[in-house]
């Protein structure tokens, strides 16, 4: 009784923990954070400075006594006392203006593909530290399959490429479970510093991840571009030490970008190559879907359909299809049981 009480004051949510961006949603409210995975905590007293949008605005710009951190690395949570704050903070603030209570709270936890049990397990314990009463741990590519509202548990193969800030997820969904996968430790975050590892060998010139990542937004692609175009980067330079800018052209960065872009290709043909012929067909008819952030660089699904002549399609609004699938999942306590991976307690 005293249970069900405290269950009515509650929020059930889903947490889409990610290497560059953290996603929760609250049951009944939507998406309520969608922020940097980034924190900036005083080194002298441990207090958290700040989080998320806040947080990424001092990266890089720091004095001594300030540190700023990115608690995950490839999907995995590398630091985590720090996860732990960010992810209290961000907490916090969905409950800033209510009265609610998290301890009774049931939250839905997505993570990638083929986390060992030790990495599986911390995620359950960052969801149960910051008070919440159930934890279902979910696999990232089901979840936005979910979201995206396709028919996961039909006897039809549905094939989803997550490409992430740290990880590319692949994998072939039939009646509820993943068939087969493959998983990469390469995403957004490499590509950045790709960039920046080009800039220095070839100019000579040492710019930061922010400047790596708006080049990156403004003139990365996959394929030739109808109009050639280039950026301006500013950094510093390696010989005199002093700032200088350079332009790079998106012929220049494309090149940068052509290995991995590749390896992931490869690894999509290498699934279907292990993937039963009953459900290639299916693939064939339905096509790949793409979804993550880094599927909206340009020309990507173009690259992937040319290479491996299959129909491929960037999911509406490819950012939040993980989130959007937990709250679904919250919504379908039935469908969220046939799903879920066994705890790792």
């Amino acid at each position: 009784m005293i249970n069900n009480f405290f269950s009515l004051f509650a929020k059930d949510i889903g947490i889409d923990l990610g290497t560059v961006n953290t996603l929760i949603y609250a049951k009944d409210r939507g998406i309520v954070i969608n922020e940097p995975s980034i924190v900036a905590i005083n080194n002298v007293t441990q207090e958290v400075i700040a989080t998320g949008n806040e947080a990424k605005k001092m990266f890089g710009k720091t004095p001594q006594r300030i540190t700023v951190s990115k608690p995950l690395t490839n999907g995995i949570i590398s630091d985590f006392p720090v996860a732990e704050k960010m992810l209290k903070c961000f907490i916090d603030k969905i409950y800033a203006d209510s009265f609610s209570l998290i301890s009774r709270s049931k939250v839905v936890m997505c993570i990638a593909l083929d986390l060992t049990e030790v990495e599986r397990k911390a995620v359950e314990d960052i969801a149960f530290t910051i008070g919440a009463r159930d934890v279902y741990i979910v696999e990232g590519l089901i979840a936005a399959a979910i979201g995206m509202r396709l028919p996961i548990l039909e006897p039809s193969a549905i094939m989803i490429v997550n490409i992430g800030g740290g990880t590319t997820d692949i994998g072939v969904i039939s009646m509820g479970g993943i068939v087969n996968s493959k998983s990469l430790k390469i995403g957004g975050n490499d590509f950045n510093h790709y960039i920046i590892d080009y800039a220095k060998h070839h100019f000579n010139l040492f710019i930061g991840e922010k400047i790596a990542e708006d080049i990156k937004i403004n003139i990365g692609s996959a394929i030739a571009l109808p109009k050639p175009s280039n950026i301006l980067m500013r950094g510093r330079d390696l010989v005199s030490g002093l700032p200088r800018e350079m332009i790079i052209t998106d012929t220049e960065v494309r090149s940068v970008l052509n290995g991995s872009i590749r390896l992931i290709i490869d690894n999509i043909r290498l699934t279907l190559e292990n993937t039963p012929p009953e459900l290639i067909a299916d693939v064939y008819d339905s096509g790949i879907i793409l979804t993550g952030g880094s599927s909206l660089l340009n020309g990507i699904d173009k690259i992937i359909s040319d290479s491996l002549k299959i129909p491929v399609r960037i999911a509406e609004d490819p950012l939040t299809t993980v989130a959007r699938g937990t709250g679904m999942l919250l919504d379908n306590p039935d469908l969220l049981k046939q799903i879920r991976l066994p705890s790792a307690q």
